[in-house]
């Protein structure tokens, strides 16, 4: 097999998984482990891929139009990406999600869900998706918080979440009890949940429990992120892109 055609077949497994281990790849396609991490070193000097102990996980491809963006707008723009046209998206409080907001310019046909005043003001000010924002008492993060019953109605294809701590062993967590609270109903509508975490949140936990790690079904975050980190956390399952 051609160099060219084997890192293609891992950058094919990389966008499906989100990670990969140097041994299962070696094996599957029949060559030499250290074949592989050739492959990977030389991948992730073109910024195609990310070394982590073992294997690698997905950096995200920046877009050409948008050089030199900072953390949050890197970690909105790869959120975007994934959220498809005509579904339906909350979009919680937190300074990654207004950033996302002007990268679903181009979407047809959202319904946007959200908390959150900052974002609910900047879906508007589009003018181009249906906008339902729920209502409560604005807190500093300007989520407004109401009954968290009435969250369980809510009919989410995708759900893009902060996360203010991300461990493997204590889980999702905040350091708010009404985002909390929030966040734990929002993890049991079943819908596909992408969280958004700033590399120093990874490893750390806040003072309120939300949902184990593994309920975490694409964790997007910055290509700063503590290797030791994503590792475990691939191996829980969560698939991984770093922006």
């Amino acid at each position: 097999m051609l160099k060219l055609e084997r890192q293609n077949l891992i950058l094919q497994h990389l966008k499906t998984a989100g990670a990969l281990h140097v041994s299962d790849l070696a094996a599957q396609l029949r060559v030499d482990p250290v074949t592989i991490r050739r492959d990977l070193a030389e991948m992730e000097k073109k910024g195609l891929l990310h070394r982590v102990h073992g294997g690698a996980v997905l950096r995200n491809i920046p877009s050409p139009t948008l050089p030199g963006i900072g953390l949050k707008g890197r970690i909105a723009e790869t959120a975007a990406r994934f959220i498809p046209d005509h579904s339906v998206v909350f979009l919680s409080p937190g300074v990654f999600t207004p950033e996302l907001v002007p990268f679903l310019h181009k979407h047809e046909q959202l319904t946007i869900i959200t908390s959150a005043l900052d974002v609910g003001w900047y879906v508007a000010q589009q003018q181009r998706h249906t906008l339902h924002l729920l209502g409560g008492q604005v807190k500093a993060d300007f989520g407004a918080y109401g009954d968290p019953a009435a969250l369980h109605q809510i009919q989410a294809d995708w759900i893009v979440l902060e996360v203010a701590g991300l461990d493997v062993e204590r889980g999702i967590t905040h350091d708010h009890r009404d985002y909390a609270e929030m966040a734990r109903v929002l993890f049991n509508l079943g819908a596909q949940m992408i969280a958004l975490a700033a590399p120093e949140v990874l490893g750390r936990a806040g003072a309120v429990f939300i949902a184990p790690a593994s309920e975490v079904d694409i964790l997007i975050t910055g290509r700063e992120a503590p290797n030791p980190t994503l590792w475990d956390l691939s191996e829980l399952g969560v698939r991984i892109v770093l922006a």
